[in-house]
């Protein structure tokens, strides 16, 4: 499919794919953590084994050169969200191209299946409003109440304080890292490359439960 824009270097992309034919991508936990660390260990210049890699050491492997940076993600049973700053022309598409290879071969292999995984190539907004690029930080981090409440979006919240409980304790997206709680899984962002819209973990949470609370007075 051909790109109505280039990934040029210093843009802001939303980029997003499910699993084909809307199948789950993660069955269990040990599937989360793979593809975080190819979120890890893909973004770098010079190739990298992930078998080479210890478990335990995912996180602390000396990448040198990355080819983006990364500022926000969610992984979701069927598809996955991360937010991108191109850094080099070409790097965007060369790091999704990675990732959806090395994490296909992985789950292929796992469960003895073939085939594709994904549904084509992954898809991309190119992100120009600044509004907007402050939104995703919402629209992404928000994404797991789909799981307890899927027309939450469409229908308003149904239960505001069991919506903000499930948040809280969701740990396949970068919103505990924005929460500052000490993970490993934080170097897979690189916060620097984006504008600084939250002073400290709090000002997060209130704009986070904003948008749930906006949605819960709509209904």
């Amino acid at each position: 499919m051909e790109r109505k824009f280039n990934f040029a270097p210093e843009e802001y992309f939303h980029i997003y794919n499910r699993g084909t034919e809307k199948r789950k991508i993660f069955l269990d936990k040990n599937d989360y953590k793979r593809f975080l660390k190819c979120l890890y260990l893909c973004n770098s210049i010079n190739p990298i084994k992930l078998r080479n890699v210890s478990k335990e050491k995912t996180f602390y492997y000396e990448r040198e050169e990355t080819i983006v940076d990364i500022g926000a993600y969610c992984l979701m049973p069927n598809h996955f969200h991360v937010l991108i700053r191109a850094k080099k022309d070409g790097g965007v598409s060369s790091f999704m191209e990675k990732i959806q290879t090395a994490y296909s071969m992985y789950f292929n292999k796992k469960y003895q299946r073939t085939g594709s995984l994904f549904q084509g190539p992954f898809k991309a907004q190119h992100v120009a409003r600044d509004e907007y690029l402050k939104y995703l930080f919402a629209y992404i981090h928000l994404n797991p109440i789909k799981i307890i409440d899927p027309e939450w979006k469409e229908n308003g919240i149904t239960n505001l304080n069991e919506s903000k409980k499930f948040i809280d304790s969701y740990i396949h997206s970068s919103y505990q890292d924005y929460l500052d709680n000490e993970r490993s899984e934080s170097k897979i962002l690189n916060k620097k490359s984006f504008p600084i819209y939250f002073e400290n973990s709090k000002s997060f949470e209130s704009f986070l439960y904003f948008w749930l609370s906006f949605k819960e007075e709509e209904e």
